[in-house]
């Protein structure tokens, strides 16, 4: 996710990991599971103060970043449009459909993104900034592999594209087999509540495992096509 510049990033990196699955699953979770019945919340505030802790961590990760981060834009998009129609009591099919299509048009993108200038595998490697990207280039070039790697970065981004498409599946078939009853509930929202706890083992950390997948077919590669150890092009610090 994104990171501030001006601090380490392994502190940074660790700390988001946890913030992010206290504001985007588990609070989110214990609201709409434990305080969306008539006693307390009820169904609707109960999904409104829900939806506001990942919409208002997402939103705060922006402003932290100083830039505009795409996953983090996406991310708040899809959690209003699934409060939206919650509220509007739309049937649970039309959530279903956008908890697949929103992963889909990311796979959509990655894939568009390897046919431009800036892939998405190049783009990550240079934000990682843990690889001297100068010095491979300039190996790469005096081995004549330059355009080996490019395929290297075009099939990670097929990967990587892959692990969105099947989340784009999971998705769906999560929310068809979970969100049964009408909205505007307690039913629904406990529904909801299990949907969003069982989204991080059943579709997250899949997804997750794929794309590092892909990061490391790229680090393998490096020293087939430059004769060097992956280490040697590490930055020293």
């Amino acid at each position: 996710m994104s990171q501030n510049s001006q601090t380490a990033p392994q502190p940074q990196t660790a700390g988001n990991l946890f913030a992010n699955l206290a504001f985007n699953i588990v609070i989110p979770v214990l609201i709409l599971s434990k305080l969306s019945t008539d006693d307390y919340l009820g169904p609707v505030w109960g999904l409104v103060a829900a939806l506001a802790f990942p919409i208002g961590f997402g939103l705060w990760e922006l402003k932290q970043s100083g830039k505009l981060n795409f996953f983090s834009i996406v991310g708040i998009i899809s959690v209003l449009l699934t409060g939206g129609m919650s509220l509007l009591q739309l049937d649970p099919k039309y959530i279903a459909i956008k908890e697949a299509a929103v992963p889909g048009l990311i796979g959509l993108l990655i894939l568009i993104s390897g046919r431009t200038r800036f892939p998405l595998v190049k783009t990550i490697l240079e934000n990682m900034q843990l690889l001297n990207l100068t010095l491979l280039k300039d190996k790469l070039s005096s081995n004549g592999t330059e355009q080996q790697f490019e395929q290297t970065l075009d099939q990670a981004t097929r990967i990587i594209a892959g692990s969105f498409f099947l989340s784009s599946v999971l998705n769906y078939l999560l929310a068809k087999w979970l969100l049964v009853s009408p909205p505007g509930t307690p039913a629904y929202n406990e529904e909801l509540a299990n949907m969003t706890a069982l989204s991080y083992p059943v579709i997250a950390i899949p997804s997750t495992l794929i794309m590092m997948g892909a990061i490391w077919y790229v680090f393998s590669r490096i020293p087939k096509l430059t004769g060097q150890s992956l280490e040697s092009f590490f930055h020293e610090q």
